[in-house]
């Protein structure tokens, strides 16, 4: 059966690039085997994380992040049983917010920055879907 995730986190401190191309290169070692597929986004102190794949799989990887040291204030925002994958084609693609016109942001929340706490889980995955219809997705791989 097939799930998805969608969890939101802070981060205890602001992380550097090098940090963030470490997750995604862990993310696409590890994700493939497991069957997991996704996508990260990341901006100020927040991530934002959809994983999909088996319900077994993706509880494993989320129980894993929740202890991770880089997140804390770990909140799951959508859990559901799912018919198909939306991220089949990314074993971890990343938003890169910086190329995100504010205004896609401001449609969806009060302010024009990304923060899934105060959007729910419906509203984020309806935020994601745009960004991936703008093309604001890089690394597919």
């Amino acid at each position: 059966m097939l799930v998805r995730l969608l969890y939101a986190s802070r981060t205890p401190k602001e992380i550097d690039n090098t940090v963030l191309d470490s997750i995604i290169s862990q993310s696409r070692t590890h994700n493939p085997p497991a069957g997991v597929t996704g996508i990260l986004c990341y901006s100020g102190n927040i991530f934002m994380q959809v994983l999909e794949g088996n319900r077994r799989e993706v509880s494993k990887l989320y129980n894993r992040i929740a202890v991770d040291s880089r997140h804390s204030n770990v909140e799951i925002l959508l859990f559901e049983d799912i018919t198909e994958r939306r991220f089949s084609n990314w074993t971890m693609g990343q938003v890169n917010l910086g190329k995100v016109n504010p205004s896609i942001l401001l449609k969806y929340s009060e302010r024009p920055v990304l923060d899934p706490f105060t959007l729910g889980g419906k509203v984020s995955m309806a935020l994601l879907e745009e960004l991936m219809a703008t093309a604001a997705i890089v690394a597919k791989v």
